[in-house]
């Protein structure tokens, strides 16, 4: 089989799933109604805690996602088509077709939705105990930006990493705009929220991973610095970098090897070399 045959053999089982999931609602008489918009400002996420993600991949990814409860779409005929979704009826929540500027006023008009916006529960972050047998994680150490901490997603998950670990405070919470900067990835890697993580690195030491801090100043370079077969990448703030707690926390501290005049690059940058260098080092 082509791999389009099989990418098209999974997203018909996944909705033909979808299919019955509406037809079991239908039968409880459990169908959704549309919701209404009006009332929530416009780029805020409703306040009965669904979140707002718009996007052709972020939404695709989400619909593919069996974890994601979806509970409302709101979709141009032109987005539904390049969605792939020919029958709106076999979707398990309910949708509403509009049309670019009645998306704008839900998103808010500076928001990128290529003509579709879903309302859904976020995703329950997993337990630091539930790694099992992961070899590369990335830990961020108050990342708050979510531009960065989506675009750090996104290569996590090109790069196979196995989880994403974060701090339960001064993390951005799941939103349209991580999910955009992440552009599917959102729903691609595990979710890892701890409150202190210091202690957390410390249960990755105890449990063979080499932490590895990622810092302008570090004594070696990041190739020669990586040994094991478990790497967990640990990258600081925006401007701040790593805390002095997890400095001294982390089994090692490492840069990126720079021969030009600027010796730091923006967190998301770092996250996307780092990756590529343990992924080679995992490799051996």
């Amino acid at each position: 089989m082509s791999t389009d045959d099989s990418r098209k053999g999974g997203k018909d089982s996944h909705y033909a799933r979808l299919r019955r999931a509406h037809r079991d609602a239908k039968a409880g008489g459990a169908q959704a109604r549309p919701r209404q918009h009006a009332a929530i400002p416009a780029g805020a996420d409703p306040a009965d805690g669904l979140v707002r993600l718009y996007g052709l991949h972020t939404v695709a990814a989400a619909l593919a996602n069996p974890r994601r409860v979806i509970r409302s779409m709101t979709v141009t005929r032109n987005a539904l088509q390049r969605l792939d979704i020919a029958d709106v009826d076999a979707l398990p929540f309910a949708v509403e077709i509009a049309d670019p500027r009645a998306i704008d006023r839900i998103t808010g008009s500076e928001a990128v939705h290529q003509g579709v916006v879903i309302e859904a529960e976020p995703l329950t972050p997993k337990r630091l105990d539930a790694l099992g047998d992961a070899r590369l994680v990335l830990v961020l150490d108050q990342v708050t930006d979510p531009h960065n901490t989506g675009a750090i997603m996104r290569s996590a998950v090109a790069f196979g990493a196995d989880a994403l670990v974060t701090t339960s405070r001064h993390s951005p919470g799941e939103s349209g705009v991580l999910a955009k900067a992440a552009s599917g990835a959102l729903e691609g890697i595990d979710l890892i929220e701890v409150r202190n993580l210091a202690e957390a690195i410390e249960a990755l030491n105890g449990h063979g991973f080499q932490t590895i801090g990622l810092d302008s100043d570090g004594p070696f370079e990041l190739e020669s610095t990586m040994a094991g077969d478990r790497i967990a990448l640990v990258l600081g703030a925006e401007g701040k970098g790593l805390r002095q707690k997890t400095r001294e926390t982390v089994s090692a501290l490492a840069r990126l090897d720079m021969p030009g005049a600027i010796r730091s690059l923006n967190v998301s940058n770092a996250a996307a070399i780092s990756l590529y260098v343990a992924t080679r080092h995992l490799r051996r």
